[in-house]
């Protein structure tokens, strides 16, 4: 076609591009650009709606990131970079890869439908192999920095098999996102460990969900970044207005533009592109009256023109935005500050309310005539308006980060020695006995052994990691001896850190730890190098870092959580130390299982299996529930069928007699008490039976899985629970807890059996052991008046 580009190519040292890059990515902004609003559109006003409700997606925030992801996926990334972008800037993403040939049609017209494209960057749900998944803002930004720690530790450890080549890894974040305490968090930890390789690109468009974001915010964030070792780049001005900036009259422009507050930009930028562009004029004459060279540079310009330069910010400047991501010559971190306007190039584009804004049939009607796309070529990859399409699809190709095949890497399983550590002890706790069985892994040589790399929240030695870590060291990129080993001062902790270390100490944060565990436990498909990562923390702190332990497990990261103390153990401690519905929340979160034993030797006996159901392609992660209250163990041998029970999640201690009239349910350190209330009643109900539940998320998942075949009329196979129950089938059941009851009352609707159900429902309070237990109902006579009570029920 006459007067438009063809793709020529000038040498670059080792590397050809196109002559005129620029063309070509401007050509492909406005392309991503289109498709996805016109994707949004379709959702919201074309495609029937069956429920009425509002689908949503967000067109202002992704209009103004298509600069700054055009020119990294096109010109930028490279394949071994991986990308965090923001939650909603996902139309964006898939129509990017749309045009690069990695996202479907139908996912785009059925975006944020069933099957479709998700509404933010799915690892799991979406086709289109995202690297990082993103929703919960502030999260996927931190997981780039984590990513980076991972990405060290595994090339430090794996040198045999590095490519020599470090990925970026980056986050296309909005400025709102700065609002998050737990980036912050993260910064610190990156400062700790001296991360390298790592981009933050901010969409600073200055609004957020609810309004205008507060003026002069960048000199904040360019303190907080410079504080911790980034380095800061400004992308701030257009090519236009740093043209305009030389000119007389220029400075002053320059200086009214960073002073003008940020809500009264925005009202300007939205009345000029929606028809009355003379605002900009009318206002910059009366704030600069006087100042020579204002009125001429002024005009020079129409109003259009002036409209145009005065929304020719850097960071939706295809040129300026190239030069900022150019300045990026050494692997230091790097915070971009990408000046953007939210809406650009549409009619929402500055004005307050556009967060969940929706361009009407009739402004779309507009935004596509000036898009310059015919009738029936709305979802056409490319068109022929800027340059040939056949010359587009070559340059889409050429793009370092296009290249063939998946991006998922695959790493070889690891496997769990058959010889797996067992615990020999008359009494331990369950927190004990799992530091005795990683101590014993971290002795030996055996691969498993090689893969495991621990982290926590500053509690290693209290949630007893410390025998693993004086095996196996701290790792760190500046190499330091322990110091007062070195000083002959007496320590049973052994602190020396180095590259060979494997374990990430953490500042107490909740939301580094999990979001640490998530880039460890997605290793091998980030990085090719599979990682077997185990995380300890307190067990009521899990609440506060559930948001991102759910965005860990969402991405199917695997991992091994183990928390400690349960229940109300650490009695002393109050309730500050103490946990009631943390089983609720391991039953509740997917892709994660629960597990609570009660002995070393099913602690044993799960964590063998959870180092394979780590790396099953249906596994997951693992959460280990452990108590620091040592219990006399039973002396009892650890068969396969007796492992096979603790996995599945129940086994009888003490075995019932078939016309027992009463069981005892209960899971994990309340076994004494248990124990004591049977013996008392032993003699009265010689039949009476003990069951041991391991793991009230795989009874209740098996018992769902069961009733959800029922349901769609499938045959249904008995579970795990329905064969111990067997053993018992007229017995009501009194469950006990050092919990919520409902972790094990729902047992009694499984099985159809009146259930007494004794837990926990209040805050702590500090005290001794059996004094609160005997406060909350859990001590041995609470349980002989539940069994009697479960008595006078039948005889009722």
């Amino acid at each position: 076609m006459a007067g438009k580009a063809e793709l020529t190519l000038i040498s670059n040292g080792s590397q050809d591009e196109p002559a005129d890059k620029l063309a070509y990515l401007k050509a492909l902004e406005r392309r991503v650009l289109w498709l996805s609003h016109w994707m949004i559109h379709n959702a919201n006003h074309i495609r029937p709606s069956r429920d009425g409700l509002k689908v949503g997606g967000h067109q202002a925030s992704s209009a103004s990131v298509a600069t700054l992801m055009t020119a990294l996926y096109f010109d930028v990334l490279r394949p071994e970079d991986r990308v965090a972008v923001k939650p909603h800037a996902s139309p964006i993403y898939h129509a990017i890869q749309y045009l690069m040939g990695r996202q479907d049609r139908d996912a785009l017209e059925n975006f944020r439908a069933l099957g479709g494209a998700q509404s933010y960057p799915s690892r799991t749900k979406d086709k289109d192999e995202v690297d990082f998944s993103t929703g919960s803002v502030g999260l996927g930004v931190a997981m780039t920095l984590f990513g980076s720690i991972t990405q060290d530790y595994v090339r430090q450890h794996f040198p045999e098999k590095d490519s020599g080549k470090a990925g970026r890894m980056i986050a296309i974040m909005g400025d709102a996102e700065l609002d998050e305490g737990n980036i912050y968090e993260a910064l610190l930890e990156g400062w700790k460990y001296d991360i390298r390789n790592t981009w933050w690109v901010i969409d600073y468009n200055r609004q957020s969900l609810d309004g205008v974001v507060n003026d002069q915010l960048f000199q904040k964030i360019k303190g907080f970044f410079a504080a911790v070792g980034w380095k800061v780049v400004m992308i701030k001005y257009g090519k236009l207005q740093e043209e305009a900036f030389k000119k007389p009259g220029g400075e002053a422009l320059r200086t009214w533009i960073d002073d003008c507050p940020n809500d009264l930009y925005s009202a300007l930028v939205f009345k000029g592109q929606n028809g009355a562009p003379g605002g900009w004029r009318k206002r910059i004459l009366a704030d600069l009256a006087g100042h020579n060279g204002i009125p001429q540079l002024l005009a020079e310009y129409d109003d259009e023109g002036l409209h145009q330069l005065m929304t020719n910010l850097g960071g939706n400047d295809m040129e300026a935005v190239r030069e900022g991501f150019a300045q990026a010559e050494d692997d230091m971190p790097h915070c971009f500050i990408a000046y953007t306007i939210k809406g650009a190039q549409t009619p929402q584009a500055g004005h307050k309310d556009n967060h969940a804004g929706l361009m009407s049939v009739e402004q779309m009607e507009s935004f596509k005539k000036q898009m310059g796309i015919a009738d029936g070529a709305e979802w056409d990859p490319l068109d022929d308006r800027d340059m040939p399409v056949a010359s587009l699809r070559e340059f889409i190709a050429q793009a370092p980060f296009n290249q063939q095949g998946s991006r998922i890497k695959d790493s070889a399983p690891v496997p769990v020695p058959a010889d797996f550590p067992t615990v020999t002890a008359d009494k331990i706790s369950t927190q004990a006995a799992f530091g005795t069985i990683l101590n014993a892994l971290g002795k030996g040589q055996s691969e498993l052994a090689g893969r495991i790399v621990s982290t926590s929240p500053d509690v290693t030695v209290s949630t007893n990691l410390g025998p693993w870590v004086n095996q196996r060291g701290l790792f760190s990129r500046r190499a330091r001896d322990d110091i007062f080993r070195t000083e002959k001062v007496v320590s049973a902790q052994k602190w020396a850190r180095s590259l060979a270390g494997q374990h990430i100490e953490l500042g107490i944060a909740e939301n580094n730890l999990f979001i640490m565990l998530a880039a460890l436990g997605l290793a091998g498909p980030l990085f090719g190098e599979k990682l077997l990562p185990v995380g300890t923390l307190y067990d009521p702190f899990i609440s506060r870092g559930l948001d991102a332990l759910n965005y860990a497990c969402y991405q199917d990261a695997r991992f091994m959580l183990v928390s400690t103390p349960s229940g109300i153990t650490l009695a002393p401690e109050g309730g500050a130390h103490q946990s009631i519905s943390t089983p609720l929340i391991g039953m509740g979160q997917p892709g994660l299982t629960y597990y609570e034993p009660a002995y070393a030797d099913e602690l044993a006996a799960i964590m063998r299996w959870g180092f394979g159901h780590m790396q099953a392609a249906d596994g997951g992660s693992l959460y280990l529930r452990l108590s620091t209250r040592a219990l006399e163990q039973p002396q009892r041998d650890a068969t396969e069928d007796f492992a096979g029970q603790v996995v599945a999640g129940a086994y009888w201690l003490v075995e019932p007699a078939a016309d027992s009239e009463v069981a005892l349910v209960y899971c994990g350190a309340i076994a004494p008490e248990v124990m004591e209330a049977h013996a008392a009643l032993a003699e009265d109900m010689p039949g009476l039976g003990i069951l041991a539940v391991t793991s009230p998320d795989r009874l209740y998942t098996d018992w769902n899985r069961q009733t959800e075949a029922r349901r769609k009329g499938q045959s249904i196979a008995p579970t795990h629970l329905d064969r111990l129950l067997a053993q018992a089938p007229a017995a009501s059941l009194v469950t006990v807890h050092d919990s919520h009851p409902a972790s094990l009352s729902w047992i009694g609707a499984a099985a159809g059996r009146p259930v007494q159900s004794l837990g926990v429902t209040k805050f702590g309070q500090s005290a001794d052991l059996q004094d609160l237990y005997r406060a909350y109902g859990l001590d041995a006579d609470a349980i002989i008046d539940s069994v009697a009570a479960a008595c006078l029920g039948r005889l009722n």
